[in-house]
């Protein structure tokens, strides 16, 4: 996919493909050397098993273009992209249990729990939190302290009960209910989704030391994004299969969840996330060109197919 700049005319177009290929070949490096497996090896096991199942990596593919656009490198973010991929995945795993959503499929190959059972699932999906923030504290290079503890509370914030935890809660209450209203379905994509999102783009500029209008402005960015990701996710929910989502489909319909199509409708679906992301993309105007892969990225999560 090649995004035109929208800022500047001007500019040459940008080739979203080659640096979401490029940054994937360093994350998925980077992911398999941070958990060698070792005694205990199933627990070890488990865990690579689906973090290294591929997948976008689009969080830690924010986190590392944020830090780059607000003057830090790689090589500073490239510990905290690891560990927002580990909580990432984290959620994933137990999102798909029985419990949960009882997904048989992630990323077009068999759940952890059909693989290694619940109680394994269960804690691979721990190990995989609690040392992402290990992984933080442990690996972070040239980041002044204070900064990293910064990094690591909203994380925490982001995956606890003020975040992904609670629009979790708050989804499992609402399925089957028909008075939902589209302030509850707001809050569990802003807390479930757009939480993870937000703390994946405001950490990269976190630790490039970035001053705090601009972390405010990639916060709004993140945020209208997340939300626009649900919102694609609930309508390929409907429209794609099994084979070019990597996972099951129609899952919402059966469960009787409140999606953003049920409220709207597919085309006013389509509508208002595009919306969403001209909002985010005008957050961006101030940071001249560097800001071409996040403009990129917010054009791709409307025009994604899986």
């Amino acid at each position: 996919m090649v995004v035109t700049n929208q800022i500047d005319p001007q500019a040459s177009p940008f080739d979203l493909s080659t640096y979401l290929a490029g940054r994937r070949v360093q994350i998925e490096a980077a992911l398999d050397q941070a958990l060698a497996i070792v005694y205990p090896e199933k627990i070890y096991e488990a865990m690579r098993y689906s973090l290294l199942a591929g997948g976008k990596r689009l969080r830690p593919i924010l986190c590392l273009a944020t830090c780059e656009l607000t003057g830090g490198t790689l090589e500073m973010a490239m510990p905290t992209a690891c560990a927002l991929e580990m909580v990432h995945t984290m959620s994933l795993i137990h999102d798909d249990l029985p419990a949960m959503d009882n997904d048989d499929y992630r990323r077009g190959q068999l759940t952890n729990h059909k693989v290694y059972g619940e109680d394994v699932a269960v804690l691979a999906g721990d190990a995989l939190l609690s040392y992402a923030f290990e992984h933080i504290a442990m690996q972070t290079k040239g980041v002044p302290a204070q900064n990293i503890l910064e990094v690591l509370a909203r994380l925490g914030r982001a995956v606890g009960a003020e975040g992904l935890v609670g629009g979790q809660i708050v989804d499992l209450e609402s399925e089957g209910k028909k008075d939902v209203t589209i302030e509850t379905l707001n809050f569990i994509h802003m807390h479930k989704t757009a939480a993870l999102l937000e703390v994946s783009v405001t950490s990269g500029a976190l630790l490039a030391n970035a001053p705090c209008q601009d972390v405010e402005k990639l916060c709004r960015y993140a945020q209208r994004i997340g939300l626009a990701f649900q919102i694609v996710d609930d309508i390929l929910d409907i429209t794609s299969t099994p084979e070019a989502l990597g996972k099951s489909v129609g899952k919402d319909l059966q469960a009787e969840k409140a999606t953003y199509p049920s409220f709207w409708g597919i085309e006013e679906s389509r509508r208002q996330a595009q919306q969403l992301i001209d909002q985010a993309k005008a957050e961006l105007q101030s940071f001249g060109e560097l800001n071409r892969p996040l403009l990129a990225i917010a054009d791709f999560i409307t025009a994604r197919t899986h």
